[in-house]
Formats: structure tokens, sequence, C-alpha cells
């Protein structure tokens, strides 16, 4: 017996080492859903965070694929138990969910769900959200002890969420004060070289007839503040970091943008991604936008009938490759493509570049920097 409760214990131990590990609120909701449901052998699991509408925020799941999910629809509404459940803020176990009178409908395309175990995760009164189980793969369905432990490591992952949304509410005012202070830049520099520039360029309009080598270097002028607005500019913009990272971290914010595509373009897009360590925000900005002009380039110039996005961490190193099964390139002398600008960004970040191209082959390129 004390062995049995020295492994549920480490298994538990473990489970919240995991959670913890993870900042962004929604790579700690994917962490405790995957949790639970390896330290009970359930075959689904999925947790919902309410919002103020009726609906959930957030709503995450495991053992179902990416078809499936695309074939159910839309987020579940707080209807039946999972609506009972946020109302009443208490666990439910049962043996079979469709006898209950507070179970109602399934989606289509739903999965048949059996034996079912529900628990809030709970900070104080409030009720942050609840994680579901179904299924259970060992045979007799879930047990008291069952519960006992999901309790457990529900009270452990409250701590984790909460944290996450602090550490995520930090980010957020962190942002809005980089924004503040581009917003400053915007006026110091650009601003004041705009009107510079507009002050020139009427001195010289008034001397085309009267002074014309006076107004040729007016002109010229003209142009040089013009460069270095524009140059300013872009280092501006190439320092916003876009808001969807900071809501979503870089896995996430990419597999939402290949969804996207997957919908919008004949050819199939897909996401494939290892859980990546925390990243610098430098990091994740060049890596997200190294993938959007690849994917670009693959869907409106390659002719491809699949493009594959693939994020892989291994040996310290997270590599970053967008391959298409298109026409390919020859290499060699082309600058364009936007290769020389997805490059920079790479080696910007101290990371390295690489295209692998061929007439009749398709294209890879690949980043891979050290994390």
């Amino acid at each position: 017996m004390t062995s049995d409760r020295e492994e549920i214990l480490q298994a538990v131990s473990g489970a919240v080492l995991a959670v913890t590990r993870h900042l962004s609120v929604r790579e700690v909701l994917q962490v405790i859903v995957r949790s639970a449901q390896r330290l009970l052998d359930a075959r689904y699991a999925a947790l919902g965070v309410p919002d103020e509408d009726g609906s959930f925020a957030e709503f995450v799941a495991e053992g179902l694929t990416d078809r499936q999910w695309d074939a159910i629809g839309p987020l579940p509404r707080q209807h039946g138990m999972l609506g009972a459940m946020l109302r009443d803020g208490a666990p439910v176990r049962l043996p079979d969910l469709r006898d209950d009178p507070r179970f109602e409908w399934w989606p289509k395309a739903h999965p048949v769900m059996k034996d079912f175990l529900g628990v809030p995760i709970r900070d104080g009164d409030e009720v942050l959200g609840i994680v579901f189980l179904a299924n259970k793969r060992t045979p007799g369905g879930f047990t008291a002890a069952d519960e006992e432990l999901l309790t457990l490591f529900a009270a452990h992952a409250a701590i984790a969420l909460t944290n996450a949304r602090l550490y995520e509410r930090g980010r957020e005012l962190a942002m809005l004060e980089e924004r503040n202070r581009m917003a400053r830049e915007l006026h110091d520099a650009v601003t004041q070289k705009l009107f510079s520039l507009r002050l020139t360029a009427q001195a010289a309009a008034t001397m085309l007839d009267s002074a014309p080598d006076r107004a040729a270097a007016e002109l010229e002028r003209v142009q040089r503040l013009a460069g270095e607005a524009l140059a300013e500019l872009r280092a501006v913009i190439v320092e916003l970091r876009p808001a969807e990272l900071d809501r979503h971290g870089l896995a996430e914010t990419l597999r939402k943008h290949v969804r996207l595509l997957d919908r919008l373009h004949p050819a199939r897009v897909v996401f494939d991604c290892d859980e990546p360590p925390p990243l610098d925000s430098a990091v994740e900005v060049a890596l997200l936008r190294v993938a959007q002009e690849a994917l670009h380039n693959a869907l409106r110039h390659s002719g491809a009938r699949e493009v594959a996005v693939r994020l892989v961490h291994a040996g310290g190193r997270l590599s970053l490759s967008v391959s298409d099964d298109g026409g390919g390139f020859e290499q060699g002398g082309s600058r364009g493509l936007g290769l020389v600008s997805m490059r920079e960004r790479a080696e910007s970040v101290g990371g390295v570049m690489t295209v692998d191209s061929a007439p009749g082959r398709g294209t890879t390129v690949r980043v891979e920097v050290g994390v």
C-alpha cells in the first residue's frame, strides 16, 4: 500500500512540475490536460475555462484528432454536464455519462464517452475551469481513489494556472509599456523627420524657377530625409511584437496561422510541433516572421499540393522548417522570394537558415537557433 501511495505521489509531483515549467495560459491548460490523462489512464481528457457569455474562453482536449475537432465544430457552450459542473463547482464521477439526467446531447461527430470523471479547478471560491476525463482504459471505470487523486492534482494545477495568468498579465503590461515607448519613438524620430521633409520640399518648390541649383540641393536633402525616415520607421515596426505571440506563444500562434491558411488555400497545410521551451521574445518574433514569409512563398509561387510546418526541439536547439512539394527553383544568384530578409531575421537572433530546393523537387526552408 505504501509503495502504491508513493507511486501516486510521484505521478502527481511529475505532472505538477510539468505544468509549472510552462508560463503561457494556453500551454498550462494543454499540459494540465495531458498530465491528467496520463495520470489516470483516460482515453479522453478536456479542460474548459468559462467566459462571461455562456461559452468557454478556452477549451483544450486530448484524444481527438484535428479532423475530429474540425468535424465537431465550434467550442461547446455551457450546457449539459459541462454547464452543471461550472454552476455547481462539485466533482462528478459516473459509470455512464449518458445515463445522467444532466447529460443532453453531443455534436454528430463527437466520440462516444461512457465512464466519466470531472473535477473543478478552483482558486478559493472561483472556478477557474473544469478538468474532464472519460473512458478509463483500465476496466472498471473511475474509482473513488481516482477522484481523490484528480482533486489533489487540480488543487496544484490551480496554482500553476493562476501563476500563468499573472505572468501573462505581466507580459501584457510590458507589451503596453513597449508600445508606448514605440509611440514616443515614432513621434520623436520619424514624425520630426517627416516634418523637416515637408518644410524642405516646400522650400525647394519656391526656388525651382528663381534658384534651380539651390532647389536641386534641397531636393537631394528631401531624398536623404525620406530615406532616414523610412529606415527608422522600419526599425520601429520590426521591434513590434505580434499580439498573438503574447496571448498564445509561438507554437499555438503558428498552429492557428496554419489552420487559417489551410482553409483559405487549395493546398493542404499541416503543422507538427514538439513542446518548445520558454523562448526569448526576439526569437519568437523572428521565427514567426520567417514561417509566415516561407508559407507565403510556398502557397503563392510553388504550386504545391501540400505544405508542412514543423517545430522541433532537440539537443538545446529549436528547428523551424517549412517544406512544400511544389516546383522548386534553381538556387544560386536569386535574391527573390524574401530569402535575404528571412536569413537576416534568423541571423539577428543567432540562428542559421538553410534553403534546400531544386526544380521539380520542392523547397524546404529551415531555421535552427539555440535555446
